[in-house]
């Protein structure tokens, strides 16, 4: 590089750093208005500002949004003896003080890296200030190399990011150990950064830490009015956004860590967080902080703004972005493996966003509906054929037998790629992996939107979506062999009618069909009652003098109770077009011990 390239590189470095001194400006501010709980910013300001409400929002989510997945982070390896947090670019922030003053980082070393000049003036800042000095147990060693400061649990590196031989050096000598889980962190780093260099740090991280999880909080979205000023705006204080023109959203991020080797990624940009991830009672409490009336501002500054988590190694399977979010699933399945352990499969948030995996629900068999923060949620990182048979919604998950062992049998359904699926997957629970496992017989029609319940150890699957979109008639079952499993067709006399999203009982040798859409009948789809001996058929509609009325059963739940020979319908109902929206709010018990022994 000649001299003057030198000299516009030292410049823009120079840029930068002084993005740094802006920022902990603004964090100290939004801290002493309440916003963030941070008594040590103030350590790292000159002079104070008192910055605009908009910014202390945007702040405040900021540090919302990080701090939710650093202590996901510690909650979810508690359990290890040794882990670290490595913290890129990190400037003046107080994170590790933050965390020791509050007891959070037993077994933890937190590594920060920025420029020399950034590094040498933090640590400046901790040698002379007797609070700080104090978290930190001492003035630190003796500097070497690219240390700055360094501590049993903290240590301060000087290392330009996009010299990457260098930083894996001092970090190697710093004591960073590969082995031990992970995080790392980047609030506004990479995308100063040249392209190519922050990919391949993205890439050596994945590559150097087989147990890890990196979390990114940067800009997105530069091709609107809005992300057109704030590229100006970050052009004129010399501090270019390379990564905006190659990854400009959030899908674009995501497919950059998992091409570069992280299993997983969740990315959200800063309204989904805000909406999904903080709760009312604590809006409420940020909003009678100061008079606010920029929402127009603070909705749009958030639509350009995500936080990223990836994740790899089976510790760390799971990404902290999901870790609240399964309600936030459609059309998945969720099965009861034990009395305290469920499993969430599948699913969809959108039909271009349906790769939501595999869900452990994890709850006391003493829990009520009105505790429900003692459910544990695990997002499990399967292998490419779990992968596959959870990347899908509208389908069945039903518990099956084979050899004496238990298997979830995982049918049907839909995927981002394909309008219809007909294959299958035996998911093993003891050891969470999929088994082949031989099905005879000829393959049935592929479907969606069908009923599948267990009998005789093996799964009855009756109607549904075909690939031609309309309602199917099938009854098939699943039957156990000495080997594997035969596909074997029900007979029904009279056929029953066509149908979907229903759901489905069977109780002494009778399957029950409950609800659903169907298109050739004028009356509404109550219950159906198939003997599966004889295959005789009988419909009976649903008596709705004593009920609430409109009554959807579509999209909705039902527990069959065989002691009362009853059925708990909950749930149902959805848009009506452009009519208006309905849902069963209430639910409805009906008995069935007239039908059942007319039978």
């Amino acid at each position: 590089m000649g001299r003057s390239g030198r000299g516009r590189r030292a410049a823009r470095d120079e840029a930068i750093q002084g993005t740094n001194d802006s920022s902990i400006v603004s964090k100290c501010s939004t801290a002493a208005l309440g916003y963030i709980q941070d008594g040590f910013l103030q350590y790292f300001v000159t002079k104070r500002c008192r910055r605009a409400p908009l910014i202390h929002w945007g702040y405040y989510v900021r540090a919302r949004a990080v701090d939710h997945c650093v202590r996901e982070f510690l909650r979810q390896s508690q359990g290890h003896p040794r882990r670290q947090i490595l913290s890129f670019g990190a400037g003046f922030d107080s994170l590790y003080f933050r965390l020791k003053a509050v007891g959070l980082l037993s077994c933890t070393v937190v590594y920060e890296v920025d420029f020399p000049s950034v590094a040498s003036r933090k640590a400046a800042l901790i040698k002379g200030t007797k609070d700080l000095a104090m978290v930190v147990g001492g003035v630190g060693g003796r500097e070497s190399g690219a240390m700055s400061f360094a501590v049993e649990d903290y240590k301060l590196l000087g290392v330009d990011l996009s010299e990457l031989s260098k930083l894996e050096q001092a970090l190697k000598e710093a004591g960073l150990d590969p082995e031990v889980p992970t995080m790392l962190l980047a609030e506004v780093v990479l995308t100063y950064m040249e392209i190519s260099r922050s990919d391949a740090l993205i890439q050596w991280a994945a590559q150097h830490f087989p147990c890890a999880q990196f979390v990114v909080y940067e800009q997105m979205h530069p091709e609107d009015p809005f992300g057109r000023i704030m590229q100006q705006h970050f052009s004129q204080l010399n501090s270019v956004l390379h990564a905006l023109a190659q990854y400009p959203d959030c899908e674009a991020q995501r497919r950059r860590f998992l091409q570069r080797g992280w299993a997983k990624c969740s990315v959200l940009d800063m309204n989904e967080f805000y909406a999904s991830f903080i709760p009312e009672d604590e809006r409420r409490r940020v909003q009678a902080l100061e008079p606010f009336d920029e929402y127009e501002e603070w909705h749009l500054k958030c639509s350009h703004y995500f936080i990223l988590a990836a994740s790899k190694g089976k510790e760390l399977a799971w990404t902290p972005l999901f870790s609240k979010m399964p309600g936030g699933r459609l059309f998945h399945t969720v099965t009861c493996v034990s009395g305290s352990q469920a499993l969430a499969v599948g699913g969809r948030m959108s039909p271009t966003n349906a790769d939501l995996g595999i869900l452990w629900l994890r709850f006391p068999e003493s829990m009520t509906a009105s505790d429900p923060d003692c459910v544990v949620v695990e997002l499990v990182s399967p292998q490419p054929a779990e992968d596959l048979a959870s990347s899908r919604w509208r389908h069945t998950t039903t518990e099956v037998m084979c050899q004496g062992q238990k298997y979830l049998f995982i049918y049907g359904g839909r995927s981002a790629v394909q309008p219809v699926l007909g294959d299958w997957y035996f998911l093993y629970l003891e050891e969470f992996s999929c088994r082949r496992i031989p099905v005879g017989g000829p393959v049935p029609e592929g479907r969606h939107s069908h009923s599948a319940c267990s009998w005789d150890g093996g799964a009855l699957i009756a109607g549904g979506l075909g690939a031609a979109g309309q309602p199917l008639n099938s009854v098939l079952f699943l039957r156990p062999t000495g080997s594997g499993f035969q596909w074997q067709d029900v007979e029904t006399h009279p056929p029953f009618i066509p149908r979907y999203s229903h759901t489905a009982h069977v109780h002494d040798g009778k399957l029950l069909l409950v609800g659903g859409v169907w298109l050739h009948s004028a009356s509404v789809p109550g219950v159906t009652v198939i003997d599966l001996m004889t295959g005789f058929s009988l419909d009976y509609q649903i008596d709705t003098v004593s009920l609430k009325w409109p009554l959807m059963l579509h999209n909705h739940s039902s527990i069959f109770l065989p002691d009362k020979r009853e059925l708990l319908l909950i749930g149902g109902g959805g848009n009506c077009f452009s009519f208006g929206t309905h849902l069963n709010l209430h639910p409805i018990c009906l008995g069935l011990s007239n039908i059942l022994t007319s039978q």
